[in-house]
């Protein structure tokens, strides 16, 4: 019925050459043969003309479109399914322009799918129970780091120099907090600072207890050295680590980001930063899978509708 092979943003243009092929693509990924109704996943459902169905405990319609992303858009579906494959493909990113001279929209609207599409993206930046195939907590030998994203103040002219925003001052900046299990997942969260009281909390929920946690000079708090076995990796001290003994992992991942940053992006606002954050945690995650099967998973997991409203208005 489909293109099992397409590899690559041309062979997929050829795997989808109508709406409707989109549509059925999409269902397939989505209910996998077994529509289950948006608002009742217990209700019977009818299927209508026009790719609708109907929810028979609620008696609404929906189709696959319904409580994804893709709701109430009136851009093809083959677009969408360029900028997931486009974004996802892309270790760096790709800015909204060049986005939206690739798939023929305007800047506005490409920046508005790149962020409805993070959305989806966030699914990964998070740990789920294992029963729901989240994996559970990271755990064995866990990384942990903070960076800064922001523009260096010694790059600015005169008058906009932010004072005393020199170390581990986030004054012009926005910190990030990132645990990486090592051979395994990332997440990363953007933190109001790097206070103790704010960090700890996360590396609780995030971290299974017992596990080695290696971080650099900085104290995480009394509860990390009780509740881990907790290691220092002093970089000032001329260590940089040894075999399993490093921070090398999470500090290799915030070269990314940044890369993408200065190369492809420029700047990224505090207000959306997360969404930005997502996109990075997510390709890494996946980064043993393929193209198509990033692709496919995302389609799985579609989920999070975010309106213009919310996304600008808040």
């Amino acid at each position: 019925m489909f293109n099992s092979r397409f590899t690559s943003l041309s062979d997929l243009r050829k795997a989808f050459p109508t709406e409707q092929s989109c549509i059925d693509y999409l269902e397939e990924r989505r209910w996998h043969g077994n529509v289950v109704s948006p608002f009742d996943k217990t209700s019977k459902v009818y299927k209508c003309k026009d790719n609708k169905y109907r929810c028979k405990n609620t008696g609404k319609y929906f189709d696959v479109k319904t409580k994804t992303i893709f709701q109430g858009t009136r851009i093809p579906l083959i677009s969408w399914f360029e900028a997931i494959w486009t974004i996802l493909s892309y270790k760096k990113g790709i800015s909204s322009v060049q986005l939206g001279e690739n798939i023929k929209v305007s800047q506005k609207t490409a920046w508005f799918m790149m962020h409805r599409i993070r959305k989806a993206l966030g699914i990964d930046n998070d740990v789920g129970s294992e029963d729901e195939g989240g994996g559970g907590k990271l755990s064995g030998t866990v990384e942990i780091d903070e960076t800064f994203i922001g523009g260096k103040n010694k790059n600015r002219h005169w008058n906009k120099k932010v004072p005393r925003s020199q170390g581990r001052s986030f004054k012009d900046k926005t910190p990030v907090f990132g645990l990486i299990q090592q051979g395994g997942k990332v997440i990363a969260k953007v933190v109001p600072n790097t206070q103790v009281k704010n960090l700890s909390p996360l590396i609780l929920r995030y971290v299974k207890l017992g596990s080695d946690l290696y971080t650099d000079e900085w104290n995480y708090g009394k509860k990390a050295d009780t509740l881990y076995n907790h290691q220092n990796v002093n970089h000032k001290k001329g260590f940089y680590g040894k075999g399993a003994f490093t921070t090398n992992h999470i500090e290799n991942f915030w070269s990314v980001v940044k890369r993408g940053v200065i190369g492809v992006y420029h700047y990224w606002s505090r207000r959306h930063m997360q969404k930005y954050i997502d996109e990075f945690v997510y390709r890494f995650n996946r980064r043993e899978l393929t193209n198509r099967e990033k692709f496919d998973r995302l389609l799985e997991n579609l989920e999070y509708r975010l309106t213009y409203k919310e996304l600008v208005y808040g």
